[in-house]
């Protein structure tokens, strides 16, 4: 049941919940170890039925074929499981025909039957010895298994009608791999939004729409994770050119294999098993590739360095290259002498077209890891000569924003360099004379200052004149505190030692049974329908919490009348409250709230005997002894109707609640100039931290 929650994307519980409410929901199989176990296909086919879940139906599918082939890890190892289902679907791509005809609806872990799987293996390894006689992509791995792996053919065609073709069945497999165990072969892996930076660094689209032929390239390519990424970035795959190569000859194969399934042509793809790419195939114009990782006890700066050095020697004129490294060697300041010699005489060979820090994390399987990226370019414009551009984003998340921006001013760079006034202002670098980077030998190659876009920006520009609102803000709040206390006088809460008995205690649940409290319920609103605009506060956990302010979340009243027809709003007094993750307490004075559950509602009666008010009832159940939560309780210790509270006399609630108001009106006094002070604080750092403000001569006001 756990693996039907994952399977569908949800909760455990839920998949409890569909057996008990749904009849149909498929029966149990069998038992292991008192655990049921179901049918995959019929589970399949229920929630694809149903629409329950939070799965597509193509990936139902395809979890579906993943479980099956996680299922055979007792028989295979995770090598042999990707290596054979990869061959297995390059030689469906090169036979252009299914695998195999009978046996393809048995299932994949059913008790073998061994004249038919022999049958079908055989036919297999004569199909391949005819396609692949030179054994460059799948003879070697099928003759290395025998006929158990039968079922791995027909798991085979459950992966491409799951996927359409073979490609997609190939790469949702290989985004899989550590999902079958496989983490040495994932622990390379770059994070989707790295690959997306990348992939748009290169403009590799724009290039082939304008009708170019292109040979992309990588020394390091691994599994090729990053050409694939650039390949799925466009569909002119006639009209690309792939080289690459590694020094493990397994991961050669199996990068043949998958750009081969990707659309590039045999006659125009060349993979190597070594270090060196096969030059003479063809002239690389984009190279993208990963230096290889080394932990920081081993890793040598001057070796990174000697690896970068041999990729700028691959490029020809117009040829351009992403190299991502480690950010010790790349960005950071040198402290070998021969290190800091080497990246000078690199940027001094004017093909050095930026140095960007990266944001930790972007390799997932080493996030302590902090890499950098170097774009080089033979041959720059006139304009970008003697200059290179340094960006720092390691303190950015990479959102589709920030790669947008990161972008556009990589490419134009590349397009017309440095051009004044009338140029584009980077938004994450500077442009930095490659000779001052020169004089500074061996220092860090990160921006000197902010970039001149952030420092010339309306933000900054204004901030004289916010300061000097906040100022204004100061004072006026300054004023009406001291007019207040002038007309109140000082702070004097009156209050001592209670003589004699104590009150009487009372719980909120003969509060609310002797209907001095009414309890109305929150009500369930969709997060979709919530904006920033709308007639009515929603009032729920958060806000109440004081994790969210109040009125940040809103709802159209319109919606609510026709979505929500039984929702009531709050009564200005009402108090909201609520148990989950904690005890929150909130008084809604304005009221015309909608409260969402799990909030609650408490209206206190005003016309009963003994009548509290709703400021009274709020400080008190906030009080209340025993409402925290243990950090390992699923539930609160005890419900909020057995919270216990003193039964205090009418008079003395009268004088409670007039307490209660005048702290809030002097607590908003006080915030609103700590508010005031705070913002004219935070811009005048601001200012001075990136050099646009400066100070003057202080003012002083001396009173008596």
């Amino acid at each position: 049941m756990s693996d039907i929650a994952t399977f569908a994307r949800v909760k455990r519980p839920v998949v409890s919940t569909w057996r008990r409410r749904h009849p149909d929901f498929p029966a149990a199989v069998s038992e292991n170890s008192g655990r049921p176990l179901f049918d995959g296909a019929q589970v399949t086919g229920w929630l694809i039925a149903s629409g329950l879940g939070n799965a597509a139906p193509q990936e139902l599918r395809s979890e579906l074929a993943l479980f099956g082939i996680i299922a055979l890890r007792d028989r295979f190892t995770p090598w042999q499981l990707v290596e054979t289902l990869g061959s297995l679907l390059c030689l469906r791509r090169l036979g252009g025909r299914p695998l195999a005809d009978d046996g393809a609806n048995a299932s994949p872990i059913s008790p073998p039957d061994a004249e038919a799987d022999e049958a079908l293996w055989s036919a297999l390894l004569r199909r391949a010895e005819r396609i692949d006689a030179e054994d460059d992509f799948v003879l070697r791995e099928l003759r290395s298994i025998d006929a158990t792996a039968a079922p791995l053919a027909r798991l085979a065609e459950d992966l491409v009608e799951s996927a359409y073709d073979e490609r997609g069945a190939y790469e949702w497999l290989l985004a899989a791999r550590s999902r079958l165990g496989l983490d040495s072969l994932a622990a390379d892996a770059v994070a989707p939004e790295l690959r997306s930076l990348l992939t748009q660094l290169t403009d590799l689209r724009v290039r082939l729409e304008r009708g170019e032929s292109l040979t992309l390239a990588d020394p390091h390519a691994r599994a090729g994770d990053l050409l694939a990424a650039l390949l799925d970035d466009t569909e002119d795959r006639d009209r690309v050119t792939v080289l690459a190569a590694d020094l493990d000859d397994r991961l050669t194969r199996i990068t043949r294999r998958r750009f081969l399934l990707a659309g590039v042509s045999e006659l125009d793809l060349d993979v190597q098993t070594g270090s060196d790419l096969e030059e003479r195939f063809a002239d690389p114009d984009i190279v993208v590739t990963q230096l290889p990782y080394r932990p920081g006890e081993d890793r040598s700066v001057l070796a990174a360095l000697t690896e970068l050095e041999r990729v700028a020697y691959l490029l020809r004129p117009g040829c351009t290259a992403l190299v991502l490294g480690p950010a010790d060697a790349l960005v950071d300041e040198l402290k070998s002498t021969e290190a800091a010699q080497l990246r000078s005489a690199l940027l001094r060979e004017n093909f050095v077209e930026s140095v960007i820090a990266l944001p930790g994390g972007v390799l997932p399987f080493r996030p302590g890891y902090r890499p950098a990226l170097w774009t080089l370019k033979r041959g720059p414009v006139r304009e970008a000569e003697g200059l290179v551009l340094l960006a720092d984003i390691s303190s950015e998340q990479l959102t589709p924003g920030v790669r947008m921006r990161l972008a556009e001013d990589v490419l134009l760079w590349r397009a017309e360099g440095f051009r004044g006034l009338d140029g584009h202002d980077p938004r994450y670098g500077r442009v930095v004379p490659i000779a001052d980077l020169d004089r500074a030998f061996g220092g860090p190659l990160t921006p000197p200052a902010p970039p001149a876009s952030a420092i010339w920006s309306d933000k900054v520009t204004e901030r004289p004149a916010l300061i000097a609102e906040a100022e204004a803000r100061l004072e006026r709040a300054t004023a009406d505190t001291r007019m207040y206390e002038d007309e109140r006088g000082p702070y004097r809460g009156a209050v001592m030692r209670r003589v004699g008995r104590l009150p009487k205690r009372t719980t909120l649940g003969k509060l609310i049974t002797a209907r001095r409290v009414t309890r109305l319920p929150g009500h369930r609103i969709d997060e979709k329908h919530l904006t920033l605009e709308g007639h009515h506060t929603v009032l729920g956990p958060e806000e109440i919490t004081g994790e969210r302010p109040a009125g940040d979340r809103r709802i159209d009243r319109l919606l609510l009348a026709t979505a929500y027809e039984r929702a009531a709003l709050t009564e200005p007094g009402d108090v909201v409250y609520t148990l989950a993750p904690r005890l929150g307490v909130y008084v809604d004075h304005d009221g015309f709230s909608v409260v969402a559950f799990p909030a609650r509602v408490l209206r206190v009666n005003a016309d009963a005997t003994r009548p509290l008010t709703p400021r009274v009832l709020a400080a008190l159940l906030g009080a209340a002894r025993g409402t925290a939560r243990s950090p390992s309780a699923v539930r609160p210790s005890r419900r909020i109707e057995d919270y216990q509270l003193p039964d205090l006399d009418p008079d003395e609630v009268l004088r409670f609640d007039a307490l209660l108001a005048e702290t809030e009106r002097r607590e908003r006094l006080l915030r609103a100039q700590g508010d005031a002070l705070a913002e004219a604080r935070r811009l005048t750092i601001a200012g001075l931290a990136d050099g646009t403000l400066t100070l003057g001569e202080a003012r002083t006001n001396n009173r008596t």
